[in-house]
């Protein structure tokens, strides 16, 4: 398929890239004319404005959007509607608020213009390893995008199936599910990156437990020297509490035992707060997923090793940076 990729950020380039092997052409703009040039010499079709990019697409034009939610995403919608006719799509890959999405796509409806949300998760690693999507609109329009959610995604690889699934069927064991109506995709996704929260604080309050076991607050017949980085290799290989963001930790920990080039300051993107406001909305106890955001607050004023292994783990799975971070020495 023909279709068009706005915002060549950290995932957004490599989307395109991962569409390029899959035969698909794609156009590209971004703030960055040097962003542009880079992705235009690997094959895409560069354009200089939003006017060139929808000119150079073919129709019905297909607009997929990776840039930050909020401003810059309505801003984008905005132009690309006054710029697409009816027919077109529009498709919101980042992470906007899910009532962003049911609005959008009542103001695009009236055009007859498409609107598709789909919540993206696989950081920078999704060019090798596939990008997981929840997505969200017109079952029918989804449906006509399919060979560029099945490009994207991580496929079936060799993951054990789970029982009894063969008798369900859809597209869930290749990476990617329709969830429902306009904003159910960044809805799954707010939820996810909630739960991620709670699993990024388990892990980092279990780890500063074990950073503290030499304290001198303890009696000396049970303070423990532990190895940090072999704990957490060693819970990769058959432990209940191996993950992919255990796998990161282990890597950010075999490289640097102390995680020195992190202060500890952790950033929430905006989806962990929505989720617990889905939870009030809901009056559903939430208490874990939001002490983990009560924790990031904090981190901003205080730091522990605990707020400086989910600073680990952020580098590893998305390559977020810390205000200020401290360099590693060459």
């Amino acid at each position: 398929m023909r279709l068009g990729m706005v915002g060549l950020g950290r995932m957004g380039a490599n989307m395109t890239r991962r569409l390029m092997r899959g035969g698909h052409e794609i156009v590209v703009t971004d703030l960055s004319p040097d962003n542009v040039k880079h992705l235009a010499g690997e094959g895409a079709t560069g354009s200089a404005s939003l006017d060139d990019f929808a000119a150079k697409l073919g129709k019905p034009r297909v607009a997929w959007l990776m840039v930050p939610a909020g401003g810059p995403t309505e801003q984008t919608v905005q132009t690309l509607a006054q710029k697409f006719q009816s027919g077109d799509i529009i498709i919101d890959g980042g992470n906007s608020y899910f009532k962003d999405d049911v609005r959008r796509s009542k103001l695009l409806k009236d055009k007859g213009i498409h609107y598709v949300d789909v919540g993206t998760s696989g950081g920078v690693w999704g060019l090798e390893r596939g990008y997981c999507m929840m997505i969200g609109g017109p079952k029918d329009v989804v449906q006509q995008l399919d060979p560029i959610f099945k490009t994207l995604a991580p496929g079936r690889g060799d993951i054990a199936r789970t029982p009894g699934r063969e008798k369900l069927g859809g597209t869930s064991e290749d990476g990617y599910i329709y969830c429902g109506p306009s904003g159910a995709g960044h809805f799954v996704k707010m939820v996810h990156n909630g739960i991620e929260y709670g699993i990024m604080q388990a892990y980092a309050e279990g780890f500063d437990i074990f950073r503290n076991a030499t304290s001198k607050e303890l009696p000396e017949d049970i303070r423990y020297d532990l190895n940090l980085a072999d704990i957490a290799e060693v819970w990769r290989r058959g432990s209940v509490v191996s993950s992919w963001l255990l796998d990161l930790s282990a890597m950010a920990l075999a490289e640097n035992p102390t995680l020195s080039e992190y202060t500890g300051f952790v950033q929430d993107s905006g989806e962990g707060r929505w989720t617990i406001q889905a939870a009030i909305d809901e009056a559903v106890p939430v208490d874990v997923l939001s002490a983990a955001l009560f924790t990031r607050f904090r981190s901003r004023q205080e730091h522990t090793f605990a707020e400086k292994m989910l600073s680990a783990m952020r580098q590893k799975f998305g390559g977020h940076v810390e205000p200020g971070a401290v360099k590693k020495s060459a």
